[in-house]
């Protein structure tokens, strides 16, 4: 959520960044609302000390033996006037309220305007895998070693589902073992969080009250209990700490989480998209960290060289992308994607790492102690895939296949999987 009293000092300036999506708002209606609400405030206080000052006569009133019919006409009316300001300062507030938490994070300033055609490309690794030989997709690799049952995944739960089958649920379950080994080494901690969350986790995490629809709900009748299925593993991670005031000795904190990821959103079944590249439930390490502003940005760039080195050690050829403004999702102010290659669809994100500022604390209301400032401030979080599998394993399975359709295994998932050469 952005911070209310930058928009009341510097309309302009919050409607100018949240432009460069090519979002268009104003800030007229709300302030005006914001206006009003303080001067009812103000009239209010009036209220309640006039009213306190006629309670206070009706003893010396009784004393003297005099009528205190008038002063308690007065005092009702008094009450009625100020419950009637009280209500409009609730509904005021609530108009507020909503209009801010749905506006989106304010980009930083050094991201390009405009959508995907502003993305740029800043980091390339290796080359591209060159073959003497016609190459197959990764759904007939898949389908030819037994790795992937399609089919009889969308029998089970539709379009967009599958099942990891004999060698190809080992693979799944290497990778994972490949990404949670790397975590530790670099000192994260590992979270197994619920998969079924509050809503308020979606608000925290800045996905809802707009993106309500693309998640999967849990409806409870008997006791009107709603849950939604995480998207990410992000979505509980960022409210860990929700309502809490952290020491700054404790940041930052770096967590990481394995869920599977439960979204509607699976989208089209274009050719580009066929196979695992978009479905309704793959499986993702998240990568979290809270810190203070101050070291907001350093913590950015220690998750995306994270993400590349996990792509790296796998020996795929990928870059990353610095996102335009319009191209950031909602929540956050800055995101790198780094895209693997997949030679029969070209380049497929892997890993968004991105930084929210303050955005997500303010929903949450995580602080910490500012000892520099000498108050509460909220905290940055961050956050990182690392990485999601549904595309790692086409970019396997297609850059590292053979003339004989056999697939080589990369070294660092030898010792998990058990087999150099999947054949």
């Amino acid at each position: 959520m952005l911070d209310i009293n930058l928009i009341r000092k510097q309309p302009e300036f919050v409607k100018a960044a949240i432009a460069k999506r090519g979002i268009f708002v104003s800030f007229d209606d709300m302030l005006d609302k914001d206006k009003e609400v303080r001067s009812l405030k103000a009239k209010t206080d009036e209220l309640k000390a006039e009213r306190n000052k006629v309670s206070k006569s009706i003893p010396e009133l009784k004393k003297a033996n005099k009528p205190v019919e008038a002063v308690f006409e007065s005092m009702r009316l008094l009450g009625e006037q100020i419950e009637a300001a009280d209500l409009k300062i609730k509904q005021l507030e609530e108009d507020i309220f909503n209009f801010v938490a749905g506006l989106p994070n304010m980009p930083d300033e050094d991201l390009a305007v405009g959508d995907k055609e502003g993305n740029e490309v800043v980091y390339i690794y290796s080359k591209k895998p060159e073959f003497n030989f016609d190459i197959k997709n990764h759904v007939d690799l898949c389908e030819m070693h037994n790795l992937v049952d399609y089919k009889r995944g969308a029998k089970l739960a539709g379009n967009g589902n599958w099942i990891y089958t004999g060698v190809g649920a080992r693979l799944e379950w290497a990778l994972l073992n490949y990404f949670i080994d790397e975590h530790l080494k670099d000192g994260y901690e590992f979270m197994l969080i619920p998969h079924m969350l509050n809503y308020s986790c979606g608000f925290g995490a800045g996905q809802f009250p707009k993106f309500e629809s693309d998640v999967y709900w849990v409806k409870d009748d008997s006791d009107n209990d709603n849950k939604f299925m995480l998207p990410t593993s992000e979505t509980g991670l960022v409210n860990l700490h929700a309502d809490e005031v952290l020491t700054e000795d404790e940041l930052p904190k770096k967590y990481f989480g394995y869920t599977p990821c439960y979204r509607r959103e699976a989208g089209s079944y274009r050719a580009e998209e066929r196979g695992m590249i978009r479905g309704h439930q793959f499986n993702k390490v998240e990568m979290i960290q809270y810190t203070i502003p101050k070291d907001s940005d350093k913590a950015f760039y220690e998750l995306v060289d994270k993400a590349k080195a996990l792509v790296e050690k796998l020996g795929l050829h990928y870059r990353v992308s610095k996102l335009a403004a319009g191209d950031v999702s909602a929540s956050m102010a800055r995101t790198y994607d780094i895209e693997v290659w997949v030679p029969t669809m070209g380049y497929k994100e892997v890993s968004s790492v991105s930084n929210a500022r303050d955005y997500q604390a303010r929903r949450s209301n995580t602080k910490f102690r500012n000892i520099e400032a000498g108050k509460l401030d909220f905290v940055n979080t961050l956050n990182g895939s690392g990485l999601a599998t549904s595309r790692i394993i086409p970019a396997i399975v297609e850059q590292f296949q053979q003339a004989d359709g056999s697939i080589k295994v990369p070294q660092v998932l030898v010792k998990y999987l058990g087999l150099e050469v999947i054949k």
